[in-house]
């Protein structure tokens, strides 16, 4: 049999003989294995390294460290960890590009809060809330091309007539009974000047003053409640009692169709001689000068003090509501002129006028920007 063998080759099956290098392979593996266990020294059986492989796994899924060692202290475990790429920084033209889609929604949200009612925006708005957020980032924007901002103009009017007492002539209006000072900041945006106001009051409160120290209130009605300042109301009909404050404000903010709505809101919560102060854009004024708005407001039972035209963007007003002795003075007077009667019917032709068309439509314009 040894005669047809040659080398490794069997030339009677015709296979290579693995006798030897069998020998051989094995005995290398051998040699790795016992390297190996020198190396990691591991479990004496295959069974004991699965066991101890599932025991790690388990260490690494309930530890959570990023790195966790094995019984043998030597060789580590790498949890997998999420590969958090930071943002690319946008080019000038992917950035100029991103700023006309900013401007595009900004100005498309600017004109539905224009184009509806108070009762549809703030449907709009509980259905969308980021819609808020997206305008009032546009509107911010918008601000800072502005010679002044408003509702500077407003928190430093207040400052200003803190210098005299309460209810005194050039004073700031205050409760009959309490003298505190209650401002509604209807349309309130983000509070603004409910957080400058209050500040204002708690630096003043603790100098030195010559008459009593003021006591205040700031209410804060807008769409959405971005911050602990505002409630979250339709600003024709907020939660608060009849004649019950002394300064009510409307800083860019009377926007819906329906806005006369406000003005009557504002005539039932403030106290007689509680003050009216709005800011509105110059551009809005159907008739170009905002007379025709002064009117409508006197209809509807104000009396004008004041309109300040200096600012090149907006316009500002004043105007009070009268106690009921000058009220009942001026009707008397109307008689003796026989023109209570004129007064009564242009009331009524406003409302004819208001039904027929929301004046938001033409008494004054919605403020649309224009289409790029």
């Amino acid at each position: 049999m040894e005669l047809f063998k040659t080398g490794d080759w069997n030339l009677k099956t015709n296979k290579i003989a693995f006798q030897d290098s069998n020998k051989s392979v094995k005995q290398k593996n051998k040699n790795k294995k016992n390297k190996n266990k020198i190396k990691n020294k591991p479990s004496k059986s295959e069974q004991n390294d699965e066991e101890s492989a599932k025991e790690s796994a388990k260490e690494v899924e309930n530890d959570g460290p990023e790195k966790i060692k094995t019984k043998n202290d030597k060789q580590k475990i790498t949890k997998p960890t999420l590969n958090l790429q930071p943002a690319k920084k946008l080019t000038p033209l992917q950035q100029k590009m991103m700023a006309k889609l900013s401007g595009s929604r900004f100005r498309w949200i600017n004109e539905q809060l224009y184009t509806i009612s108070s009762k549809d925006a703030l449907k709009l708005i509980k259905d969308q809330p980021e819609l808020f957020d997206e305008y009032h980032d546009g509107f911010r924007s918008q601000v800072t091309s502005w010679p002044e901002n408003p509702v500077n103009v407003f928190t430093n009017q207040i400052i200003a007539r803190c210098k005299r007492p309460i209810n005194a002539p050039g004073g700031l209006p205050g409760l009959q009974n309490s003298k505190e000072i209650v401002i509604a900041d209807m349309g309130c945006g983000e509070a603004q000047l409910a957080l400058k106001i209050n500040q204002f009051f708690t630096k003043f409160n603790k100098g030195k003053k010559p008459f009593k120290k003021y006591n205040h209130k700031v209410h804060s009605f807008d769409l959405k409640k971005v911050n602990e300042r505002i409630t979250v109301a339709d600003i024709r009909n907020v939660p608060l009692p009849d004649n019950s404050c002394t300064i009510v404000i409307f800083c860019l903010s009377l926007m819906g169709t329906n806005f006369l709505d406000f003005i009557k809101e504002a005539y039932r919560i403030l106290a007689p001689s509680g003050e009216l102060w709005i800011a509105e854009i110059k551009s809005r004024f159907a008739d170009g000068k905002g007379d025709e708005f002064v009117e409508s407001l006197k209809l509807m039972g104000f009396f004008h003090k004041n309109t300040d035209d200096a600012n090149k963007m907006f316009t500002r007003f004043e105007f009070f509501k009268p106690p009921q002795n000058i009220i009942e003075e001026r009707k008397a007077k109307l008689e003796r002129r026989q023109k209570f009667v004129e007064v009564e019917s242009a009331k009524e032709e406003l409302e004819r006028k208001r039904h027929d068309k929301a004046e938001g439509k033409w008494l004054l314009k919605p403020c649309i920007y224009k289409r790029r």
